[in-house]
């Protein structure tokens, strides 16, 4: 029992090794839904406003990786 919960660890820690950067690409691609469905923005500027938000997000938690 404990090497399968091991595995799935492992398994686990694969696809969400920062928990932090999951959650803000997470709420990212909510608010960007959100807009889209409430705000009646376009799917092509949110596009890009999802790559633009990616890429800082993922800058942030490479200079924050950095610092610790």
């Amino acid at each position: 029992m404990t090497l399968l919960r091991a595995i799935l660890a492992e398994l686990l820690a694969l696809f969400v090794d920062d928990s932090r950067l999951a959650l803000q690409v997470l709420g990212l691609v909510c608010a960007i839904t959100a807009l889209v469905k409430l705000a009646a923005l376009e799917p092509l500027l949110a596009s890009a406003l999802l790559l633009i938000g990616c890429i800082c997000i993922l800058v942030a938690s490479v200079l924050h990786r950095a610092k610790s």
